[in-house]
């Protein structure tokens, strides 16, 4: 990591992060290691992890009692979109003028956020898990109250855990939520998927299962390091009438092959996401 990468976070002000399951206290570690001072972090969850009552230690505030915290310049948002209904109105109260509300509830809109939180500055993101170990991938839309700054300060926040990309169209989140919000979870399918493959092939399973594991996640970061698009990259792979053109004949037919298959996969995740809207 750099030196501005951690500055940036130095004097971001107090954070309250509200839900801290495996995505928010992913997110929080990541922001704690770019800087972030643990005084200056307020973290309001009913059920804490034993994680997160270690970092209360550190000097992180854990479900303090109503009223002792102010000044706020941002909430992050990271419970359950199920239960947002529930806990909005108790967090209302704790967004200030300038406080920003970052929220990365699936599902939830900017529209249902501004009624809970009339006139608040608010940007919506979508991560995901590799988040954990700094290689995910967000991406984050605002309300039109967000300043330059908000939005500079929510891009350094969501940067801590990997890359980031804005848009202006909400309507677009339902398929970001498809495709790279669940995502991750289509990649340990396939990694699942060969493994039991190697199996029925005659592999013992300890050594089907490492070589699954191996290929899925060297195959993942050859397509990141490379500069070469995912079909070259498999088209570099495939010798003509070899052994990987007579697999991918059987994964690329047109008819339940892998093409239609996600096509299925991503629209009930994006019709998913929707109905989450509420």
């Amino acid at each position: 990591m750099s030196s501005s990468q951690k500055s940036r976070l130095d004097n971001i002000g107090i954070l309250a992060l509200v839900g801290a399951g495996k995505m928010g206290g992913a997110m929080l570690e990541g922001w704690l290691v770019l800087g972030l001072d643990p005084r200056n972090v307020v973290v309001i969850e009913p059920h804490p992890s034993p994680e997160m009552v270690a970092l209360s230690q550190r000097g992180v505030v854990l479900n303090p009692p109503e009223g002792v915290v102010s000044n706020i310049a941002t909430i992050v948002l990271a419970v359950k979109p199920q239960v947002a209904p529930d806990v909005l109105p108790s967090i209302a109260p704790l967004a200030g003028p300038e406080t920003l509300v970052l929220s990365i509830m699936a599902g939830k809109t900017l529209g249902f956020l501004e009624a809970a939180m009339p006139n608040a500055a608010i940007v919506r993101a979508m991560p995901n898990t590799p988040a954990a170990i700094g290689r995910g991938i967000t991406v984050a839309v605002p309300n039109l109250a967000v300043t330059a700054e908000q939005k500079q300060r929510a891009h350094d926040l969501l940067a801590a855990s990997g890359a980031v990309e804005w848009i202006t169209d909400e309507s677009l989140m339902d398929a970001v939520t498809a495709v790279s919000g669940s995502g991750p979870a289509y990649v340990f399918l396939l990694a699942e998927a060969l493994a039991k493959a190697g199996v029925a092939a005659g592999l013992p399973a300890d050594l089907a299962a490492t070589l699954a594991r191996e290929t899925v996640s060297g195959a993942g970061e050859l397509l990141h390091r490379s500069s070469l698009d995912a079909a070259t990259l498999r088209k570099n792979v495939t010798s003509p009438a070899g052994t990987t053109a007579a697999a991918l004949d059987v994964l690329m037919k047109d008819d339940g092959g892998l093409d239609p298959l996600m096509l299925e996969a991503v629209a009930a995740a994006a019709k998913r996401s929707r109905e989450l809207a509420g």
